[in-house]
């Protein structure tokens, strides 16, 4: 044991030698780039695990109405169940959406509410590019017994996933083809606005940890889809850099970034709260990232990701084999870009009384949006590469926005009782899914003495 006379002697990783007790050092902590696979951003394949392809943190997938929902309060988790845990044995976290109807699927709406009187209309869907005209069965949105239906799902759903670390994003989905909240070009059969508003409360309600992400943006004076710029929830581009900038050419209204200013201020601030995300165009998968993409419709891709504040895009360009060397090198320049990317200037550290020692990390936000859950940062002592001593932390990443000054984390760490010796002062953003990997800092000595840690000084205890 350490009493009051521990003598403390710290020496910082750029080379100083060891300080005096009682003083107070700042030292400059340099910059690397983060690693693109930092959780709950970049790209995002269909469910499975394609790091060799590319890397990537999060996996996305669809599940039918019909998979959950048995009846107005019996629902079967188990599909969803597997879902999370196939994704969380990789060590990502999912991204979902719930459809009630697809191109070419059967059997999405379930029977108990066709048997109940719910209408549903057959037709041939036409918006399937590049992939052929298929049928599609879409139900009355109006029906009283599919929106109770939707109403004790939601609270349910909620209930049981709420905050579950396994489960990083939810794209609202429900209501129209895909869940994409449309029925275009039959838009006669889309919900109306009261339906929309249900669906979005029922989501409110039940979600407050979790970011549930809706497709269009829309404001008071939109013709067909009811008000969310004032609501608790991002937005999913889902023609990202196909029709994500504003062009000004009649006929692009619907286009993201027309679409998000004449939903209003609310709209255009959302990043600063909420995620947005979204899906690249398949059109321009993969070759998005070229220097000069084949296709003249695609847009320029840093341009669209710094207009949008984007966080994460489904893609299965990059994730398919046979990619160039420099399509891949310039994918994971562009896209290491998207979300967040923290950076620590600098530390301070001492003052030292007792068995405390004290520091102060300055932390910025050098990407695009900010970090959207309130996961606390962890402090540790290494040595050797081994982790002999955690103090958690109250430091968080939750909402530092890109170019804000920077936060400043202060904790004392109590060292009393720790065996003599030569250690690293480190610091870490843990997951809470256990298999998931900590939040990593654009800093060269990030991962250099133990893997997830950010190494910030030596610290000598005699």
């Amino acid at each position: 044991m350490f009493g009051i006379g521990t003598i403390l002697a710290l020496m910082i990783v750029t080379g100083v030698g060891e300080l005096p007790q009682g003083k107070v050092s700042k030292q400059s902590l340099e910059y690397a780039p983060a690693p693109v696979d930092n959780p709950l951003k970049g790209l995002v394949p269909y469910q499975g695990d394609y790091r060799r392809q590319f890397p990537h943190s999060l996996e996305f997938n669809y599940l039918p109405y019909s998979a959950l929902v048995k009846g107005y309060d019996q629902f079967d988790w188990t599909p969803l169940e597997k879902l999370l845990d196939d994704i969380a044995s990789q060590g990502h976290q999912a991204v979902i959406r719930i459809f009630l109807e697809y191109p070419n699927k059967k059997g999405v709406i379930p029977e108990f509410l066709i048997q109940d009187g719910l209408k549903v209309t057959k037709w041939q869907y036409t918006e399937t590019q590049p992939l052929p005209p298929a049928p599609i069965e879409t139900p009355d949105y109006e029906d009283k017994n599919l929106r109770k239906s939707f109403k004790s799902f939601l609270a349910a759903f909620g209930k049981k996933y709420d905050g579950d670390p396994r489960l990083g994003f939810i794209t609202a989905g429900l209501l129209g083809a895909w869940g994409e909240w449309h029925t275009y070009p039959k838009p006669e059969l889309f919900a109306s606005k009261e339906v929309q508003k249900e669906v979005m409360q029922g989501y409110e309600s039940a979600f407050k940890i979790t970011p549930v992400l809706l497709r269009y943006p829309a404001g008071e004076k939109d013709y067909q889809k009811a008000k969310n710029a004032d609501r608790p929830f991002g937005y999913h581009d889902d023609s990202f850099a196909w029709a994500t900038l504003h062009t000004g050419k009649k006929g692009d209204e619907w286009f993201y970034m027309t679409a998000l200013k004449a939903a209003g201020p609310e709209a255009e601030a959302k990043w600063k709260t909420q995620p947005i995300g979204g899906e690249i165009r398949p059109e321009a998968w993969g070759q998005v990232f070229d220097a000069k993409p084949a296709l003249k419709q695609i847009q320029n891709f840093r341009q669209c990701v710094e207009t949008t504040h984007v966080t994460w895009l489904m893609d299965s360009g990059m994730f398919q084999k046979k990619q160039s060397a420099e399509r891949i090198k310039r994918a994971e320049e562009e896209v290491r870009r998207m979300g967040y990317e923290f950076h620590c200037p600098a530390v301070t550290i001492g003052e030292i009384q007792g068995n405390v020692v004290s520091v102060q990390l300055e932390v910025e936000n050098r990407g695009v949006a900010p970090f959207y859950y309130d996961w606390k940062a962890e402090w540790g002592l290494l040595q050797r590469g081994r982790v002999v001593k955690t103090w958690k932390g109250e430091g968080s990443l939750k909402g530092l926005l890109p170019k804000e000054p920077v936060r400043q984390w202060t904790e004392k760490l109590d060292v009393k009782g720790i065996p003599a010796g030569e250690y690293m002062l480190a610091v870490r953003v843990p997951n809470p899914l256990k298999t998931g990997k900590p939040v990593r800092f654009a800093n060269a000595t990030q991962d250099r003495d133990a893997e997830g840690w950010l190494s910030l000084g030596s610290l000598t205890l005699r």
